[in-house]
């Protein structure tokens, strides 16, 4: 049974983790509903926001469960579950979609790493943020020393890595992680998607790109799309396609 459901609601699409027995901690069922879930929204042109929520009080996510990795080779550890999860992970990052992450509670390790592949977060007042990792032996590894580090202060990267302290919803506020604290997280959430409705979808998917490849977001990724979005708008490229099909040879306009 899905952990993970993908819910559309007009202009508006819900990821929702559903797995609150267990914290809402990732399985690699989950990771792989999580990446079909993404592929489905590149395709759905009617969405125009994202909002990544989960159910259950006591967590939005406290990362991956123990129990699916614990017992895996160092070899498996490194590949089948950091990388995998990685690139899962970026796959969300890189929607082309404005992505809302709603942490209505504690967002700890991966479920922290998941909140930062976001573009911007909503947070609950009573919702904390921490990096729990080196308590059970291990070290972030779904992009919590890398991602997210272009979203905190080293410093409070070490605190939170280092030292194990948690981050409340007032201090993340303050250090710009967190673009909105309130009582109802997801309220708050779905009235910033709904301000989506006065922007151009293609201006708001450039502009994402270009914030992307500026800060280093898989720049080579977010440059080609750029470069290839534009080029796919030209005379030359119409030409080129039809002299293709028509097997001759292209006269290309330069426009």
């Amino acid at each position: 049974m899905s952990a993970v459901h993908l819910i559309l609601d007009g202009a508006t699409a819900h990821i929702v983790l559903d797995n609150p027995g267990k914290l809402n901690a990732f399985t690699p069922d989950m990771l792989s509903q999580l990446e079909a879930h993404c592929a489905t929204l590149e395709r759905s042109p009617e969405v125009l926001c994202v909002i990544l929520r989960s159910e259950g009080e006591r967590a939005f996510c406290a990362g991956a469960d123990i129990t699916a990795w614990a017992g895996l080779s160092p070899f498996d550890f490194a590949r089948l579950w950091v990388r995998e999860g990685h690139r899962i992970f970026d796959r969300l990052a890189r929607l082309s979609k404005p992505t809302i992450a709603v942490i209505h509670a504690p967002a700890f390790g991966g479920g922290l790493e998941l909140a930062a592949c976001c573009d911007i977060r909503v947070m609950a007042s009573t919702a904390t943020l921490a990096l729990p990792e080196a308590q059970v032996g291990i070290v972030p590894g779904w992009s919590g020393t890398q991602r997210l580090a272009r979203l905190l202060p080293e410093a409070v990267m070490k605190e939170m890595a280092l030292f194990g302290r948690r981050i409340d919803a007032t201090r993340a506020y303050g250090l710009g992680f967190a673009a909105e604290v309130a009582d109802d997280p997801l309220a708050a959430a779905m009235g910033i998607a709904a301000s989506l409705a006065r922007s151009s979808p293609r201006a708001v998917e450039v502009a994402k790109y270009q914030i992307h490849a500026a800060v280093g977001e898989d720049r080579a990724a977010m440059i080609e799309a750029l470069g290839g979005g534009m080029i796919a708008a030209s005379a030359d490229k119409a030409e080129g396609v039809a002299a293709f099909a028509a097997k001759r040879k292209p006269e290309f306009p330069g426009s």
